[in-house]
């Protein structure tokens, strides 16, 4: 293998850059940390065109694709964990068009409006692979989905579940064409319990930001604005909470 001293080495540099969203888009490339995600992304398919390695961490490289060494103090440099493993993968970007995704009969689809932090994409993508979500889709999107911190935090579900992205009226034009129930998280006095909803039809549940929530383009549209009751004096869930607890409740009607 490999091995790689200089820090003006093209690879390096690469590496580097790739944290920032532009420079991913630019190269059509992306980073994948870890050798268990770096696993996940070759099972569906990611093509890994080479990988970053450190031996000083312990681990073997069985991967059966192309790598460079390092040594530790380079690579910690390079990684953006608290404890990394000694993997770090140069992937190419894959499509996510929403053409692309290939829906179940009733499927169920999570569609995430302007939510900016890479730590509550990674979370609903955890809950929507165990849950069996078809799709989780991102509109007017604030971060995209290969964020290093969006592949850290979802522990690999980025590559498990199926993602695309697009406007707000793309979105919605995809859902309407493919026959599905929108169900909105917007509270208002009209929203209803969302228990009392249907989820076994095909569906799409939207999230909003904590903060902000969802615009009124996706109440507008909705089927149904739905709500999440609450007692207590705080008035609103985290992002990645609200999400599982619909996510969960359409799971409990479909398997009940």
């Amino acid at each position: 293998m490999e091995k790689i001293i200089s820090k003006e080495n093209k690879k390096i540099k690469l590496l580097k850059s790739l944290n920032k969203a532009n420079k991913r888009k630019r190269e059509g490339k992306f980073l994948i940390e870890g050798k268990k995600e770096i696993e996940m992304a070759l099972e569906s398919d990611i093509q890994i065109l080479d990988i970053c390695y450190c031996s000083e961490y312990g681990n073997e490289f069985d991967l059966g694709v192309s790598g460079f060494e390092v040594t530790k103090e380079k690579f910690d440099k390079l990684s953006y964990r608290e404890n990394p493993d000694g993997f770090l993968a140069i992937a190419e970007l894959p499509k996510i068009d929403l053409q692309n995704i290939k829906l179940k009969e009733c499927p169920l689809v999570l569609v995430i409006e302007k939510v900016e932090k890479p730590g509550n994409i990674g979370a609903m993508l955890r809950t929507a692979d165990a849950v069996g979500v078809d799709a989780v889709i991102l509109c007017e999107a604030q971060t995209d989905f290969y964020n290093p911190n969006v592949i850290r935090s979802s522990l690999g579900a980025v590559f498990s579940v199926q993602v695309a992205s697009g406007s707000n009226k793309e979105v919605l034009d995809w859902l309407m064409k493919n026959k599905m129930n929108i169900y909105s998280a917007y509270i208002e006095d009209s929203s209803i319990d969302f228990t009392q909803v249907d989820f076994k039809k095909g569906t799409a549940i939207v999230i909003g930001t904590e903060h902000k929530g969802l615009s009124k383009f996706w109440s507008d549209n909705a089927t149904e604005n739905i709500k999440i009751p609450m007692q207590g004096k705080i008035d609103s869930f985290n992002a990645s909470v609200s999400a599982a607890v619909l996510m969960y409740e359409a799971f409990k009607q479909r398997n009940s």
